[in-house]
């Protein structure tokens, strides 16, 4: 009888490519999504905010109380690596500790049943073997490690290091091995994208990525996700416009937009250099522009809060996310004066609110549109629904388009085809299938 796994990855998708290289090592296992039946269970932590590490000691916690007796429960990543030293005192529910350092190893761990921590960060390449999950045709390549900005608020340079670029060749045979096994949609992902190479002397990074990536045969799709603002020039941004493969797609997190508070944040830049790059975004023909902002930094009264509101409310990002303040010891902002619990929360909300608008109306904009799209399976609004994204969204945090007209295509999962919108359905685009896209 062969042994069973269940494994959990927690917080980002850098996380996730750092799961599946675990996968890659533990192939010897069946995969169970039934915790109680595992012999192994693994939960790849995130330790980035205080919502993300409740998370993960409460996944961790459950999972002990399901599992079954001799089973190894794990715990792994972020919140392992920053906090080793508590959670091994006080967690003994945990068998086996490990960070962001030994994932490689993990097979050796579970058979030794020992706890480990590398001093070095982890950086998955072109021979860690793992286990694309959840899609069989798109696959995320984490580029660099680490981080060289000193953000008031981010812990993540405390436990993630300085940062550490693969090589243009390393990403190449990543890239063209799995589009030798079928996969032609990427999402390149890092810390801080838009200085990557800059380590090991690349002056323009991305742009050389993006050139690499453009001559590997099978790549039909690809984006660029975490541009930092005081990184990203208006020649990365027209690389990335220019390209015939890459997806017009800005995904830069602004955090604020005030001049003071982004001086707290120690953010590198004011607010007329975030416009200039942004506005250039969204100059570009077919744009699709995504941010994120923190609610109640240290320091933001009501008047850099309504600034910042009004902005979101005029510029018309086509996503952004809003992250709650969250005290972060060994960071800058945790020894200033804080704002309440309560108003941190009101705000967010607020910001919220906004965030559902925008997207409503990005969304409306694309009705009577004919678009490039994958179909993922059935939706899990309907049975008689399938969920599709188009390959310009980014997967899973974007949101999907439901099609309930296939023209009595045959419909293979995976596929790309083209829709024409017909209409915005509550906070969902429907569409109709009009046929398989051609080369």
């Amino acid at each position: 009888m062969s042994k069973k796994l269940h494994l959990v990855s927690l917080g980002c998708t850098k996380n996730l490519v750092d799961s599946e290289v675990m996968l890659g090592r533990l192939r010897e296992y069946e995969m169970t999504d039934e915790p109680q039946k595992a012999d192994v269970i693994i939960v790849n932590t995130c330790g980035f905010i205080d919502a993300a590490k409740e998370e993960s000691i409460n996944t961790l916690l459950q999972l002990h109380q399901e599992r079954k007796k001799k089973s190894l429960l794990v715990m792994s990543g972020c919140l392992s690596e920053r906090y080793k030293e508590q959670l091994f005192a006080q967690m003994p529910e945990i068998d086996i500790f490990t960070g962001v350092g030994d994932y490689e190893k993990i097979d050796a761990l579970i058979a030794s049943r020992q706890s480990t921590f590398s001093p070095e960060v982890y950086l998955a390449n072109e021979n860690s073997n793992r286990v694309i999950t959840g899609s069989n045709y798109h696959a995320y390549i984490k580029i660099a490690e680490g981080c060289n900005q000193s953000c008031s608020f981010c812990a993540i340079p405390s436990f993630k290091g300085k940062l550490h670029s693969r090589t243009l060749d390393s990403i190449a045979k990543e890239v063209t091995s799995l589009a030798a096994q079928g996969f032609y949609d990427f999402s390149f992902i890092s810390q801080d994208s838009s200085s990557f190479g800059r380590d090991i002397d690349m002056a323009d990074g991305l742009a050389a990525l993006i050139k690499t990536v453009e001559a590997i045969e099978g790549v039909k799709s690809a984006r660029i996700l975490y541009l930092y603002p005081s990184t990203t020039t208006f020649a990365l941004i027209d690389a990335i416009a220019d390209s015939s493969i890459f997806q017009t797609y800005y995904d830069m997190p602004i955090q604020h937009i005030d001049d003071e508070i982004l001086k707290t944040m120690k953010r590198g830049f004011g607010e007329s250099k975030t416009m200039e790059l942004l506005e250039y975004m969204k100059s570009k023909p077919n744009a699709f522009v995504r941010s994120s902002v923190i609610a109640g930094h240290p320091g933001e009264d009501e008047a850099h809060f309504d600034k910042l509101c009004g902005f979101l409310e005029k510029f018309g990002f086509d996503r952004f996310n809003t992250f709650s303040y969250s005290n972060e010891e060994s960071t800058v902002a945790f020894a200033m004066e804080q704002i309440p619990s309560k108003v941190i929360a009101k705000r967010a909300q607020i910001l919220g609110d906004i965030a559902v608008r925008a997207t409503s109306a990005s969304l409306e904009k694309m009705v009577g549109q004919t678009v490039t799209l994958v179909i993922d399976g059935h939706s899990e609004e309907h049975d008689l629904l399938l969920s599709a994204r188009p390959l310009s969204w980014a997967v899973d945090i974007d949101g999907e388009i439901l099609i309930n007209d296939t023209s009595d295509l045959p419909v293979t999962y995976g596929t790309v085809y083209r829709a024409h919108i017909t209409e915005l359905a509550g906070d969902r685009l429907l569409a109709t299938l009009l046929g398989e896209e051609t080369e």
